[in-house]
C-alpha cells in the first residue's frame, strides 16, 4: 500500500517492555508492526524494547523521517511510560526531531470493549453463559505506583457498563486483591483476563499457575489482551488520528 503525502516525514515507533530470558521471542510487537505497515498510515514503523532487542535508541536511530509518533504497548500509565521511556527517547533523539508520545494501549478508550469481545469468546467457547458469568482482570499491580491499579478499575467500569457479564472482578500480582481474592468472591464460571501487553513471565506462566492454584474448572483463562485479535485496529486508530494532527 502507498504512503499518503501527508505522513510520508512521518515514522511509527512502538515501545514494549520486552524479556530479555533466553526463551523470550517478543513476537506481539513485532506482529503488530507488520499490520501497521502495510497500512500507509506512517512511513516508516519500527520496534523498541525497554529490555529486550533492538533496544528504544536502537530503533530509533533507524528511523529517517522529521516526526516520530511513538505508541507505548504498555498496559497502563505507569513508570515505564511516564518516567524510563521519556528518558529513552530524549538520550535517543539527539537530533532534536519532532517525537510525540501517545497514551499507551491501557488507556485506549476502545480497549473495554475488545476485551469483554475476547472474554465473551471464551466463555461462548466453554459453554458459559455471559450473564451467569464473571469476567476478572488480573493486571500487575504496584503497592509503589497506582497508574496499574486506576488503568484497570477504569476498563472494569466500562465492561460493566456493557452489562454482558453479571459481574466484573479486579485482580493483581502485586497488590490486593490477588486472583483467589477476586475468585474467592465469584460463584460460578469466570473468565480470567490478563492485562498484559505481551505473553511475557507474567502473561504466560504467572497468570496460568494462579488460575490452576484454584483448583476450579469453571474459571479459565483468555490469555493476556495484548495477543488479541483487534489490538493492532486500535492501535491503527490512534496512529491515524496522531498523524493526521500538526
Amino acid at each position: 500500500m502507498s504512503v499518503s503525502k501527508d505522513v510520508s516525514q512521518v515514522a511509527l515507533l512502538i515501545v514494549a517492555h520486552g524479556e530479555r530470558t533466553p526463551e523470550a521471542r517478543n513476537e506481539n510487537p513485532e506482529r503488530i508492526a507488520r499490520s501497521l505497515s502495510g497500512r500507509g498510515l506512517v512511513a516508516e514503523v519500527a520496534v523498541g524494547f525497554v529490555s529486550g532487542e533492538p533496544s528504544v535508541a536502537a530503533a530509533f536511530g533507524m528511523l529517517r523521517a522529521e516526526r516520530i509518533i511513538v505508541y507505548p504497548l504498555f498496559a497502563s500509565s505507569g513508570y515505564f511510560t511516564r518516567d524510563r521511556l521519556v528518558h529513552l527517547l530524549d538520550e535517543a533523539n539527539g537530533q532534536g526531531r519532532q517525537v510525540d508520545v501517545l497514551p499507551p494501549l491501557g488507556l485506549d478508550p476502545g480497549l473495554p470493549e475488545l476485551v469483554s469481545a475476547r472474554a465473551r469468546q471464551i466463555a461462548a467457547e466453554r459453554g458459559y453463559a455471559p450473564e451467569a458469568s464473571a469476567v476478572i482482570l488480573l493486571a500487575h499491580g504496584s503497592r509503589r505506583n497506582s497508574a496499574s491499579r486506576e488503568a484497570t478499575r477504569l476498563i472494569a467500569s466500562e465492561i460493566e457498563n456493557l452489562a454482558a457479564f453479571r459481574e466484573v472482578q479486579i485482580a493483581f500480582l502485586e497488590e490486593r486483591p490477588s486472583l483467589a481474592d477476586a475468585a474467592g468472591m465469584v460463584r460460578g464460571p469466570a473468565v480470567v483476563v490478563g492485562l498484559f501487553s505481551g505473553a511475557g513471565l507474567h502473561g504466560a506462566k504467572d497468570a496460568p499457575r494462579l488460575i490452576a492454584e484454584l483448583g476450579r474448572a469453571d474459571v479459565v483463562y483468555a490469555g493476556v489482551i495484548g495477543n488479541a485479535v483487534g489490538i493492532e485496529d486500535l492501535v491503527a486508530r490512534a496512529i491515524e488520528d496522531a498523524s493526521r494532527a500538526k
